[in-house]
């Protein structure tokens, strides 16, 4: 089978292509690198030969995108300029790769006889409404124009299917982890960042309180849903589900699992809130089990514990490596 993959050379992208690579599939990568990395898809090309292809290119030209979808059967679309604090600081931008991309894509998928679309929405849709667990069938309540967008991405996939017969599935991610996520970008998680932070003896910097909590994903589960609803039943085209693990954790609780995996504490550094944060978050994973067979395989303490080690054997020259001088060796 063929894929596309937008936005490949990401965080979640890449983590995709390589894993459809190790299956056997054939991968073709949409990037422009804006916010993806290079060294993401390292190696691919000379391991893999003609199943792995790479157009550097943007959402937002349609021709690229049409070129891109020429005799795909599946796409993943994880491609968008990602962040809430980004989208806020710049809405035009992000509306544009999120929104205007997302219907170049849809076109171009519907025009070149794509199977299916499987999109990557954002639990932030939900925005800072108390009720918990969320439910794809409660109102969303977006807070920022991050989430304004990925929700009207939903919708469009939605009515694409509806009009056009192009099946589509929206998942909805609560806070995705794990390897190849940059902790030195200006938006990076929390995750990265906390363990970077300790790592190197730095105060992770905590927003608010730390004590709102979140449904964080490991990466290998988010894998799982994207395959799972390539080939999930008919049923399952049109609809939203939740992509998560239904468990919560408080950015503290997390800081001290990191302490612990570390070996040492690091005082945080508190700072506001920060504009479009939501306080809590909990997935209702149940539709997901139902729709397209979801079964989460990687709880957080173990995904965390993986993530923890990536981020150590990373080179890195702010970090000393264990039992050495300063540096660490991947």
């Amino acid at each position: 089978m063929k894929y596309l993959v937008t936005g490949g050379a990401g965080f979640v992208g890449s983590n995709l292509t390589r894993a459809l690579l190790a299956s056997g599939q054939s991968v073709r990568v949409l990037d422009n690198f804006l916010t993806g990395k290079r060294e993401n898809l390292a190696g691919l090309a000379e391991a893999h030969g003609d199943a792995f292809e790479l157009n550097e290119g943007d959402l937002r030209d349609l021709e690229t995108v049409r070129e891109s979808a020429k005799g795909i059967e599946f796409v993943l679309h994880q491609g968008a300029l990602p962040s809430v604090p980004r989208s806020v600081a710049d809405p035009i931008l992000s509306n544009g790769i999120n929104v205007a991309g997302t219907v170049n894509l849809l076109v171009a998928a519907r025009d070149a006889g794509v199977r299916r679309v499987v999109y990557a929405a954002s639990s932030s849709v939900y925005g800072d409404t108390p009720q918990l667990p969320k439910r794809a069938s409660m109102t969303p309540t977006p807070k920022s124009p991050y989430a304004a967008q990925k929700l009207m991405g939903e919708y469009y996939l939605r009515i694409f299917y509806e009009i056009y017969g192009l099946e589509t599935v929206s998942l909805r991610y609560f806070n995705v982890f794990g390897p190849r996520q940059d902790p030195q970008s200006t938006y990076a998680a929390v995750i990265p960042r906390f363990i970077t932070s300790v790592l190197r003896g730095v105060p992770p910097t905590v927003y608010g309180d730390g004590l709102q909590t979140r449904d964080f994903t490991y990466i290998d589960n988010v894998i799982q849903a994207n395959l799972a609803a390539c080939l999930a039943p008919k049923t399952a085209c049109g609809k939203v589900v939740n992509i998560a693990c239904g468990e919560r954790v408080s950015l503290l609780d997390i800081l001290e699992i990191v302490y612990g995996l570390a070996g040492k504490r690091v005082s945080p550094k508190f700072e506001p809130a920060r504009v479009g944060d939501v306080r809590d978050s909990l997935a209702d994973i149940s539709v997901a089990r139902d729709l397209i067979g979801y079964d989460p395989k990687v709880p957080f303490p173990e995904g965390l514990a993986k993530t923890f080690d990536w981020l150590r054997s990373t080179p890195d020259p702010d970090v000393p490596a264990a039992g050495s001088g300063k540096g660490r060796s991947a």
